[in-house]
């Protein structure tokens, strides 16, 4: 459970561990199911490999199992998005997992549903995003997850989303009216010792102006007749769609699967370009070329069922010429002069030339993507972009820095820091936001340990002979 601690540098520590990992709060049980057949394990090992039964039952919660090979799952899930699990034992997987199965079952009890084509949704997203980022194919993510069929993968991730998303629910509701008066967030910070008080890190407000080299004219005709070429071949020569899509596509990520997506009507998906074509279309037709702000797509409506419409795409990414590229690069250093020479400031030069839209109306603010304010700590920051702007002085603008927008196309950009606020010792007014919010945080969590103590008691729950020795942070065997 949370540790009790008036030390708010421990709780900071915590609080991010916690986030990081899901691993708050590890759940542990008072039955042991007695093994008939004992064998020799080092159940603290994390080691998927470490000798014990093939897929044994380690524990039972309410309605639900937790297998010996759900943990070593659990394991590689943590090693593949790149988690350090040196420090985290065997058992306290296992009692994260014990943990969502308890969210789960009550969740169920309670009458909290979860929407199954919203977990098939989230499930082809996640498979996606997973062969965007890793450039591979679904046979090598097949091959990772010891799978003989997409279809099978794709049943075992939705068992683990469904147990997840109730779990979530679970959790939600749980704390849900949890609130936090500013007597409490007084009282939170004056339990605190002075000596023991921690230092905030340097905080600052990043912007940038993006430039990106334009395509011709005559390379976008060119991308728009060769999508009309292959649109007239399926249509009158009766070539497949998907053949085509393999051949010349360069969404390298959907070729696995011919290039299809599901969309939702309900759950926006794609760019609403992509979503305003595709949800005009009738079965069986093919889109004349339209662009996004990837390229240029033709879409072929496979299906429709219900809400949700099967699509098969080819994107064709134009061309930048070497031509186009110079005159980029020179008009943002001519930009940059500017700003250095006070002619303009750094803001209105954003809204004046930047080319990218999340920022320039915004001149050139960059949101924290972990909070969606325009604040970074410093030493938290995008180990890249932290490289690009921590030597930089308030006013301070870099030299024009070469980039790459989402198609893998080239692009300048010059940024600047503003609003610098040093480290410092936690103050209770500069930092009252921040203070309340792990005032909150604390009592939240303490309302799930309460839950937990509560529903531990009152559900069925049996632990595996073998998980016995698991040093577990309350005395939940009842030794």
């Amino acid at each position: 459970m949370l540790s009790k601690t008036n030390n708010l540098n421990s709780i900071i520590k915590s609080f991010a561990s916690l986030f990081l990992l899901m691993f708050s709060f590890a759940l542990q049980a008072q039955e042991i199911i007695p093994d008939e057949v004992k064998e020799t394990k080092k159940v603290d090992s994390v080691l998927p490999n470490a000798s014990r039964k093939i897929d044994g039952v380690a524990a039972v919660v309410g309605d639900y199992i937790v297998l010996d090979s759900d943990i070593d799952k659990s394991y590689l899930e943590l090693q593949a998005r790149g988690v350090d699990i040196s420090t985290f034992t065997r058992c306290q997987i296992f009692g994260k997992l014990l943990e969502d199965k308890l969210y789960a079952h009550h969740a169920v009890q309670d009458s909290l549903e979860v929407s199954d084509a919203e977990i098939r949704s989230r499930i082809d997203q996640q498979l996606d995003a997973f062969l965007q980022q890793t450039g591979g194919s679904m046979d090598d993510l097949l091959k990772f997850y010891h799978k003989d069929s997409e279809k099978a993968l794709k049943e075992e991730m939705f068992e683990i989303n469904k147990t997840t998303a109730l779990a979530s629910q679970m959790q939600n509701k749980i704390i849900e009216d949890v609130e936090v008066t500013p007597e409490e967030v007084r009282q939170f910070f004056n339990k605190i010792p002075v000596e023991e008080r921690p230092r905030f890190g340097t905080e600052l407000k990043v912007a940038q102006i993006v430039i990106q080299p334009k395509v011709s004219e005559e390379e976008k005709q060119k991308v728009i007749d060769r999508l009309k070429s292959i649109k007239a071949d399926v249509e009158e020569k009766g070539i497949s769609f998907r053949s085509q899509v393999v051949l010349y596509t360069d969404d390298k990520a959907s070729v696995s699967k011919g290039g299809l997506y599901t969309l939702n009507r309900n759950r926006p998906r794609m760019v609403k370009e992509f979503r305003d074509v595709a949800f005009s279309m009738q079965e069986g037709e093919i889109s004349e070329p339209f662009e996004t702000e990837f390229g240029y797509h033709i879409i072929y409506l496979e299906k429709i069922r219900g809400q949700e419409y099967d699509v098969r795409h080819i994107l064709l990414i134009p061309e930048v010429s070497n031509e186009a590229i110079v005159e980029a690069k020179d008009k943002l250093q001519d930009v940059r002069d500017r700003i250095v020479n006070g002619e303009i400031n750094f803001q209105d030069a954003a809204r004046q030339y930047s080319d990218e839209k999340e920022t320039k109306a915004l001149g050139g603010m960059l949101r924290n993507p972990t909070n969606q304010e325009f604040t970074f700590e410093l030493t938290k920051m995008d180990p890249e972009l932290y490289g690009q702007i921590q030597s930089l002085k308030d006013g301070e603008v870099t030299q024009v820095l070469t980039d790459q927008d989402r198609t893998g196309h080239i692009k300048f950009k010059i940024l600047t820091v503003m609003d610098r606020v040093d480290q410092h010792e936690a103050d209770y007014s500069k930092d009252y936001l921040k203070i309340k919010e792990l005032a909150l945080q604390e009592k939240q969590f303490k309302a799930i340990e309460k839950w937990m103590d509560e529903k531990i008691m009152d559900t069925y729950i049996k632990i595996s002979d073998d998980y016995k020795d698991c040093e577990f942070s309350g005395n939940w065997l009842k030794q």
